[in-house]
């Protein structure tokens, strides 16, 4: 494969780029039990199990706690489970990951976390940035999940699930404002019986808008900017008992910025002026439907059918592609996202010891792409030369799956489950490129097309053993294999990177999970051996001029650590919360990367990971009488130091540690709730993403240190109301 000697750029380099919770980021979620004492149920195996019976490393954060906390979208309430990560450089790009490894940023790629709303999988991980309206909980299951929920989940899965429509009449609302920068949230949701134990609707709705803390000094005005409307509405229908079909429909928009990078002079420049020479506004459209129909079969046999079509649109008006004031490179671009997927699965309980839950699975993704560029050069013998190149590109997803898993209890105290899932994935890509070349030789026209293909068949297996020492305790061993598809590089790529192949982890897990009124506490210590991993990119010279960015196999990936939640209540109206996570991720082997580069990475290391987050945080009510209470919150959240993305071979660039401090006070009457709040209480710097400026140095561009500051300190007033 020809060598590329351009910049060697971790796809967390361009894409890991952190986006700080935007109101509040103390108290990790509860491990056992919600606020009210009560055990949460989740689904983490497509089944209604206690949260505390389930052999799976998995977090439940539940609606309420999302409200409480102000957290507005899945990528915000990250930092409520201990493995996972979620960062992001723009409205429309987000990077996930569980115990270190995961997704670059190229829209392309597919996740290493699978996102799944409702039961249906979401393949693009922009997904993520989209506003959370009348959410339920969100289950977050650490380590490959893929027997269950398929390819694309070898580092775990993110489970949102809304709220459903019943016989009981339900109003929520919920408002929140923000300063110095003018954040503000609205939301509500109502609730109820057309016919009763008939047909019910639930309708919610949100909006959201935020200026940022960072600022163009070259146009003007607010640098980093957010405006979202939510609404999505549910009618469910039981005819009849033991049959359920439940329909919903949603809409959002989306409206912020992308890569709104300071030009700073080194990893603790913590500046926050933008010097663009536009405000790189990107737009989304989402727009969905699905379905689920639920039949009790009898014989204690239970079957299930979804259905669902999802369609993104994306527009980039006016899009800055060099970092600063010059107009050397402009994009104007649109995307359409469109995604077809099927599922029907039979769980079964053939006696108290023996149950069985088999499926298939089929999915549809069409991507269609088309772009201008437009880049002004000065070449050292030919002078100013202009390019205008078109890219036009239609990607095609299918993926075929049948999965099945075996659940056996030899006694009430022992459960062996074995699974395997078989995935066919069969993708296809048509681009074409054509420009435009003007300099002192002339106008040279240039016209190519580049087509690509893949097709794999993977085997995901799994199997746990379970043992219940007591009611309360219990522990867990696990061994699993998950897997991702490979992908495809831009039309502008390099023949010989067009495609890059995908990866594979094996995880070996061991778990423990108590729980009691008083105390629940959790534990996992992990290590997963990772091949052919997805995980950098780098720059190469691009069909028509200029230079692209393209996602190669880096090679292997090593990853171990522990993972911990406590809930302690030293007394009733008392609760403490903490969440730690200690990992060891590094680059074992980068051969394959060295050899299609010809680069040599700065570290083994895995850009902006952490070796270690933790969270601490205190909850104390006061009763005031009456139907009345008062509630005083705390919390701590810090993360380590991170590697930033650096082209040096010689010497890495590191960003220092940080904690970040919250604080709030809640007074509750019957039904409604009114708080004060405030977020990183001592102002604290940090940077959320970073990258050093020998990449814009190879890319031929000014050379300068790029990053983005995570937010100061916001403080403001939320309320709530619930009936």
């Amino acid at each position: 494969m020809t060598k590329f000697r351009f910049a060697a750029v971790s796809t967390a380099v361009l894409a890991s780029l952190l986006a700080v919770p935007t109101l509040a980021q103390d108290l990790p979620a509860d491990t056992a039990a919600s606020d009210d004492g009560e055990m949460i149920v989740v689904t983490a195996r497509k089944r209604d199990e206690t949260l505390n019976d389930v052999p799976i490393a998995v977090t439940a954060i539940t609606g309420d706690t999302l409200v409480a906390r102000g957290f507005n979208s899945v990528r915000e309430a990250a930092v409520l489970s201990p493995g996972l990560n979620i960062n992001s450089d723009g409205t429309g790009r987000a990077f996930v990951s569980i115990r270190g490894v995961g997704v670059t940023l190229v829209q392309s790629v597919q996740p290493g976390v699978g996102l799944f709303i409702d039961g249906v999988y979401q393949p693009n991980t922009a997904y993520l940035n989209n506003p959370l309206t009348d959410v339920e909980r969100i289950e977050v299951l650490r380590g490959p999940q893929g027997t269950l929920y398929g390819k694309n989940t070898m580092g775990g899965a993110i489970n949102v699930i809304t709220r459903q429509p019943g016989n009981d009449f339900e109003v929520r609302a919920n408002a929140s404002y923000a300063g110095p920068d003018d954040a503000w949230m609205v939301s509500g949701s109502v609730s109820g019986p057309i016919v009763t134990d008939k047909v019910a609707l639930r309708v919610a709705a949100a909006h959201r808008q935020q200026d940022g803390f960072l600022t163009n000094t070259v146009i003007g005005g607010n640098a980093n900017p957010l405006n979202t409307d939510s609404i999505n509405a549910t009618l469910r229908v039981t005819p009849s008992d033991g049959f359920a079909l439940t329909i919903k429909g949603y809409y959002d928009s989306v409206n912020g910025v992308n890569v709104p990078y300071s030009r700073v002079s080194g990893p603790r420049d913590y500046r926050r002026d933008v010097q663009f020479n536009t405000l790189n506004e990107v737009r989304f459209k989402y727009r969905g439907v699905n379905a689920r129909a639920e039949a009790d079969l009898g014989g204690g046999s239970k079957l299930s059918v979804i259905g669902a079509y999802d369609m993104r649109n994306g527009f980039t008006p006016d899009g800055e592609g060099d970092f600063g004031p010059d107009n050397m490179v402009r994009t104007i671009a649109r995307d359409s996202l469109r995604t077809l997927t099927l599922e029907s699965r039979l769980d079964s309980d053939w006696s108290d010891q023996f149950s069985t839950l088999f499926g298939v699975f089929y999915s549809n993704e069409m991507t269609r792409a088309r772009s201008q560029d437009t880049i002004n050069l000065i070449h050292p013998l030919l002078g100013p030369v202009n390019i205008v190149r078109n890219t036009t590109a239609k990607n095609i997803g299918e993926t075929y799956a049948a999965f099945g898993t075996v659940f056996w209890k030899p006694s009430l105290d022992w459960e062996v489950s074995l699974g395997l899932r078989y995935d066919h994935e069969d993708r296809t890509s048509r681009g074409t490129v054509d420009s435009v070349t003007t300099s002192i030789l002339g106008v040279m026209p240039a016209s190519s097309r580049t087509d690509a293909a893949l097709k794999s068949s993977e085997w995901q297996p799994k199997l746990s053993i379970t043992r219940k020492w007591t009611p309360e305790l219990m522990t867990y061993v696990s061994v699993a294999r998950g897997y991702r598809g490979g992908g495809f590089n831009a039309p502008t790529a390099p023949a010989a990177v067009r495609t890059y192949k995908g990866d594979s982890a094996w995880t070996y897990e061991g778990g423990i999970k108590y729980a009691a009124p008083a105390v629940s506490l959790s534990g996992t210590v992990f290590y997963s051996d990772y091949k052919d991993y997805i995980g950098l990119n780098s720059i190469a010279p691009a069909v028509g001029g200029g230079l692209v960015t393209v996602d190669l196999n880096t090679g292997d990936v090593e990853s171990y650590g522990v993972e911990l939640e406590a809930m302690v209540r030293p007394v009733s109206n008392w609760t403490l919360r903490s969440g730690l996570t200690w990992m060891h991720a590094r680059i074992t082997d980068d051969s394959a990367y060295r050899s299609v580069t010809g680069m040599t990475l700065s570290s083994d290391r895995l850009t902006f990971q952490p070796d270690w987050t933790a969270s601490f945080s205190s909850d104390y009510r006061i009763e005031t009488g009456g139907d009345s209470d008062v509630t005083l919150s705390a919390g701590l959240v810090g993360k380590g130091k991170r590697l930033a993305a650096t082209l040096n071979p010689a010497t890495p660039t590191f960003l220092d540690s940080y904690w970040l401090t919250n604080a709030s006070v809640a007074y509750r009457t019957g039904p409604v709730e009114v708080a004060l709040f405030a977020n990183n209480i001592f102002d604290t710097e940090y940077f959320e993403s970073y990258i050093e400026k020998t990449t814009l140095a190879l890319a031929g561009l000014p050379a300068s240190d790029l990053g983005i500051t995570g937010d100061r300190r916001r403080y403001g007033v939320r309320a709530s109301l619930k009936f």
